[in-house]
């Protein structure tokens, strides 16, 4: 009775989730989690090597896959995406906005560049997907989204500021969303990630830094890819999340709870 319950609420059978990002550390750890919750997944990302690694591995362990290459930052791309998913599988029940990008740069010689590709990876990638695939989860009767934050979303951190200000933006847009199109039942929320050594943030994270970092992290350890997971399946989950929009969940190891 018990697996029975938790299937009804957590499992994703015959659900079609689009995890945009699929191919980095973060995201892919959360395909594996929807394939094995029952899902067909489709990982989406730039590197076809690393998608089709990710799809093996998924269909090794019993689960369904498929790789769909997309720029995130390109309209054009995304519309090909929906378009091949829909032609494929029939609609999207679930999207994962995850593709991220981050740099240490002294704020006073962030270039005009360096920003933008920032921004364009993070926030505008993330716009750009959900004016995409909202209008097609309101045709089909609902849909659920879950945007990438971070605890920068929270508390802005020092020599990471192209970043922070990005994930503030995608913490707003996720609230406005998940307000505007509740009525027609596409829940939209933000997952919060604190410290997961991922390819984006391994160069900013020196000795010193990690020091920091532990000091500020009542759990004193870096998060496993593993652990995000859980709080992905509840907030994308059409029966445990379905009651649950436009909110932001902290998995943080108890960052954004520690003051002195």
């Amino acid at each position: 009775m018990t697996s029975e319950y938790l299937r009804q609420q957590f499992g994703f059978d015959g659900q079609v989730c689009v995890v945009i990002g699929g191919t980095g550390v973060l995201c892919g750890a959360l395909c594996d989690g929807l394939a094995q919750a029952g899902a067909h997944v489709v990982v989406a990302g730039r590197s076809v090597e690393r998608g089709n690694e990710r799809v093996a591995a998924i269909e090794k362990l019993g689960g369904q896959a498929s790789f769909i290459p997309v720029d995130a930052t390109c309209r054009k791309s995304l519309q090909e995406l929906l378009d091949t998913v829909v032609s494929r599988h029939g609609r999207v029940h679930a999207l994962v906005n995850g593709t991220g990008v981050n740099a240490s740069t002294p704020y006073l010689e962030i270039s005009d560049e360096e920003l933008k590709q920032i921004f364009d990876a993070n926030f505008l990638g993330t716009h750009f997907a959900c004016q995409t695939f909202i209008p097609h989860m309101v045709s089909s009767g609902g849909g659920a989204i879950l945007n990438f934050g971070s605890v920068t979303c929270f508390r802005p951190l020092s020599k990471v500021y192209t970043y922070a200000a990005t994930k503030a933006a995608i913490l707003s847009l996720t609230q406005n969303l998940g307000r505007e199109f509740a009525p027609q039942n596409v829940r939209v929320n933000c997952l919060c990630p604190g410290f997961f050594p991922a390819e984006q943030n391994r160069n900013i994270l020196s000795p010193e830094r990690v020091t920091d970092i532990m000091r500020h992290t009542p759990m004193k350890r870096f998060g496993d890819p593993a652990e995000l997971v859980g709080a992905a399946l509840l907030l994308l989950s059409p029966v445990a999340g379905s009651f649950i929009t436009g909110t932001t969940l902290y998995v943080d190891g108890g960052f954004t709870a520690m003051t002195i």
